[in-house]
């Protein structure tokens, strides 16, 4: 295909700079996000299986739940009944709650023991599956814009402009496509390899990225688009009337209906679908819900992980439904389809490892995007000018500063518990400690060396990580985790492998740090602890 030379140079153009100036922030977006595919399996693996009480019979629900009710107001308030086996029964906010992020919160755990006497257990609730999701959705920028989450809204931004570079990107390949996309070409050097990685990844993985790129956008900015229609709607309600609202008579709780109901509630209005749990909210009041969290491996879900159906906890009137009945209007199958392609949840685990491991080359992608751009600043000339050194420098602190700040607050997850600190406090402690002394370090050293120096950082922490998991299982004083929960042990295996990646990619930017070009930004020659600070005040 042929296509003149100077409109192959604006899009060139066009797809390096919109992607240097979203690549960094996407980078902690993709990597936190390929993370988030197994929230669920960190939240466990972050909390001691002593936390957990033991599940009783489904016939048992029915009496627990009343007699936790009569317990406790705080449960009257909110009351989760959990269905997981691995999850406790019944579960109430004593302090905090569901909504949003809280570094405070404790939950308190209900049993049955044999004679059905009620048995509770009080401990904290580790938020660091949701601090690994809010760092997928922020990029780690704290701050509010209005309503909104600062850093949603600068992703919302990164996701346009990265859209701009997929597309220029594409242009910019399509007269070399055919004949070079699987290429790897190992013997013209550096460059041309990660030239072709870059390429390669970017091509195979086309269609996950349109995804994420538009889904992005639309997670950020739904609020303007809301605003957007009620000025063409005026007064006209955008969503149908919850039926519920129209009842305001106030139940005892003695009428609520059991926990079979529930099922056959489930089983009416989401064939093919397990309940997972259900979340009692303000029973004693004119409006009572019951949230019921439905799950299948063989639909598309509204949520990360789940469907929900809302109903009135005593009548079971609907208020809401993520599940599209037969005829639903195309509008909301479009929606819950945005949701669904960006969660990955419509084909099981194996749609997870898949995402997964997308997520990663995305991440991969704006790494490699970095270092294309230092290489061919390096081509141009021969002395590395001052703006190469800064994005060098940047560049690695960002990208290896953020996986450094996870692999270490996962690392010290179970210390902190042993500890008896805060975990949660804990947690950001670790991630913006070493993310900033990441920043400072680069700068101060040099990218070359930090480079180096950060992925055996990694490798040691996530190395760290199955070290820990074994002690803390082994040692009988750390009681609290003297359950070996197999179920978790996908955290641990994910954690080796990174250990040898980063190990071995340590080594390999040792080597071209000895033995590279002497005008790159990598080349540290044969003594690195001497070579100088990245110095700002170099003229270009």
């Amino acid at each position: 295909m042929k296509v003149r030379s100077d409109i192959l140079r604006t899009y060139q153009t066009l797809h390096t700079w919109t992607g240097i100036c979203a690549g960094l922030v996407l980078f902690i977006g993709f990597y936190a996000g390929s993370l988030t595919m197994f929230k669920p399996a960190i939240e466990a693996w972050a909390t001691p299986p002593t936390h957990q009480l033991t599940q009783i019979e489904p016939q048992r629900y029915d009496a627990l739940i009343q007699q936790a009710y009569a317990y406790s107001d705080k449960a009257k308030r909110s009351l989760t009944v959990n269905f997981e086996q691995d999850q406790s029964p019944i579960t109430w906010y004593e302090q905090g709650g569901s909504r949003g992020i809280n570094l405070g919160n404790t939950l308190t755990h209900a049993t049955l023991d044999k004679n059905d006497q009620l048995q509770l257990q009080t401990t904290p609730r580790s938020e660091l599956g949701t601090l690994i999701d809010q760092l997928h959705r922020t990029a780690g920028i704290a701050g509010k814009l209005g309503d909104e989450d600062l850093g949603v809204q600068i992703l919302g931004i990164a996701a346009a402009l990265y859209f701009i570079a997929i597309v220029s990107g594409v242009i910019f390949l399509l007269p070399t496509l055919v004949k070079t996309l699987f290429a790897l070409r190992t013997n013209k050097g550096a460059s041309r390899f990660w030239l072709d990685s870059h390429n390669l990844v970017g091509v195979l993985s086309l269609p996950f990225h349109f995804i994420i790129a538009w889904s992005v956008v639309i997670f950020a900015f739904h609020h303007p688009l809301y605003d957007g229609l009620q000025a063409i709607y005026g007064d006209k309600p955008l969503f149908a009337e919850d039926p519920a609202e129209s009842n305001k008579q106030i139940y005892n709780i003695e009428q609520l209906p059991s926990i079979d109901t529930y099922r056959e509630k489930v089983a009416e209005l989401a064939p093919g679908y397990q309940l997972k749990s259900i979340e009692f909210s303000r029973l004693t009041s004119d409006a009572p819900t019951a949230a019921l969290e439905v799950v299948t491996d063989n639909q598309l879900m509204r949520g990360g992980f789940s469907d929900f159906i809302y109903i009135h906890a005593f009548t079971m009137d609907i208020a809401y439904t993520s599940i599209m009945p037969p005829g639903e209007n195309s509008y909301n199958t479009i929606v819950k389809s945005f949701f669904a392609l960006h969660f990955g949840n419509y084909a099981g685990n194996t749609g997870r490892w898949i995402y997964f491991l997308l997520g990663l080359m995305g991440a991969f992608l704006f790494y490699t995007g970095n270092l294309l751009w230092l290489e061919k600043r390096r081509q141009k000339s021969p002395q590395q000018t001052r703006s190469s050194k800064f994005m060098a420098a940047l560049t690695v602190a960002v990208c290896l500063g953020s996986i450094a700040g996870v692999a270490i607050t996962l690392f010290a997850n179970k210390w902190l518990y042993i500890m008896g600190t805060s975990i949660n406090h804990g947690y950001l402690w670790c991630y913006y400690l070493v993310f900033f002394a990441t920043i400072i370090y680069s700068f101060s050293r040099g990218a070359a060396i930090a480079a180096i120096h950060l992925q055996q950082l990694i490798s040691f922490a996530c190395a760290g990580i199955v070290m820990t998991t074994v002690v803390t299982a082994l040692v009988p004083q750390w009681h609290i985790w003297s359950t070996f929960d197999t179920s978790t042990l996908i955290v641990d295996f994910v954690a080796v492998v990174f250990a040898i990646i980063f190990y071995v990619a340590a080594q390999k930017t040792k080597h071209r740090a000895l033995n590279g070009e002497e005008n790159s930004v990598w080349y540290i020659g044969k003594t690195p602890v001497a070579q100088p600070a990245l110095n700002l005040a170099e003229s270009k």
